[in-house]
């Protein structure tokens, strides 16, 4: 069993905090993914959970055992990194026997575990072959293989994808949940990347500035993002974020009148939407602005219009087309519209 508790988690270097006051149980076998901007924490929470780097104050407890004081190497767990890390002298066979070596498992073992790994992520057929002479997701699954063969309690992966194309991302990806799915080990994914996010985990933990903004389901926080932090974040495109007034139910803001919302807040406040929620007309609605960019996805078109100083993205049919300048008339469903505080960013819950 690999359950793991972050108990108050901090990490600071004199005045700089990296990480403040991180609390989370990970249940065993959970996919949890760290996710947020470069700078916000995720990498250096991972480090301490590998004991690369020393917790300031808190506990890190794996199993029931308080790891703090551990070295990296009695902790079970086993490391992905974004650079490979693959030894070029090296057959891809070793490289993936490298670390049963180190931790002088019994020979008699090796061969049947370096098979099973590398038959886990298809590189049977390349084992002879050096890392020179393969492709970067090819490398990388070698990497994955080297972690696998050491059966550990827990994965922990920094940002695996971020050195192949969108094309070999998409497959590895698929390739990486699938792995998790058969192996039913805890692991623990840190990236930059919401999509990468939203695919791969049973939960996701946003984070900005070494703090823990919303942990919750993939799902839960596309819906209900719990700040405009989070609702900035997660989305492609992003949630649309408009400054305004509101009163009686009436939300006013340049180019943009919607009535029907259930609050009984009222003065300046944001309004969030997502452009995938609009409905566009022919007709004057709920937002009236002037097309200023149309960009063609393929399966849909993506209009933009500004609301005010903000910059608004609309989803429209991908056989939609406008000039620039043109009239957009868009309605808003009320119910998929969300309010946050204008200081503190908060959502709130509607009545």
């Amino acid at each position: 069993m690999a359950e793991i508790h972050l108990k108050n988690v901090c990490k600071r270097w004199g005045d700089v905090v990296g990480v403040d006051n991180f609390d989370l149980e990970i249940a065993d076998k959970e996919f949890l993914v760290l996710l947020g901007p470069s700078g916000c924490g995720k990498s250096t929470t991972m480090r301490m959970i590998a004991g690369l780097e020393d917790v300031t104050d808190g506990e890190i407890i794996i199993g029931g055992k308080v790891v703090n004081n551990l070295e990296p190497k009695d902790r079970d767990i086993s490391m992905v990194f974004q650079s490979y890390g693959l030894y070029p002298n090296m057959t891809v066979y070793e490289n993936i026997r490298f670390p049963l070596k180190v931790r002088k498992i019994p020979k008699a073992e090796h061969h049947d575990r370096v098979m099973r790994a590398a038959d886990m992520v298809n590189l049977g057929n390349l084992l002879d072959r050096r890392p020179a002479e393969l492709s970067g997701g090819q490398r990388q699954r070698v990497a994955l293989a080297r972690s696998l063969v050491r059966e550990p309690n827990v994965f922990l992966m920094d940002e695996p994808l971020s050195n192949l194309d969108a094309k070999l991302r998409v497959s590895t990806r698929a390739e990486i949940k699938n792995l998790q799915h058969k192996l039913q080990v805890t692991t623990i994914y840190v990236t930059h990347d919401q999509i990468e996010a939203m695919t791969l985990a049973d939960r996701v933990v946003v984070m900005s500035d070494g703090v823990v903004q919303q942990v919750a389901t993939p799902t839960e926080i596309y819906d209900n993002p719990a700040n405009t932090f989070v609702a900035s974040f997660i989305g492609s495109p992003a949630m649309n974020l408009v400054e305004g007034q509101i009163n009686g139910g009436v939300f006013t803001a340049e180019n943009l009148t919607l009535a029907g919302l259930p609050t009984h807040q009222s003065g300046k406040i944001i309004l969030g939407f997502r452009a995938e929620d609009v409905t566009l007309s022919d007709q004057p609605a709920h937002l009236n602005a002037p097309a200023f960019a149309l960009e063609l996805l393929g399966e849909a078109s993506m209009v933009a219009v500004h609301v005010g100083e903000t910059l608004v993205n609309l989803k429209a049919a991908k056989d939609f087309r406008a000039e620039i300048g043109e009239m957009i008339h868009a309605t808003i469903p009320v119910e998929t519209c969300h309010l946050f505080d204008s200081k503190t960013g908060k959502r709130i819950i509607l009545d």
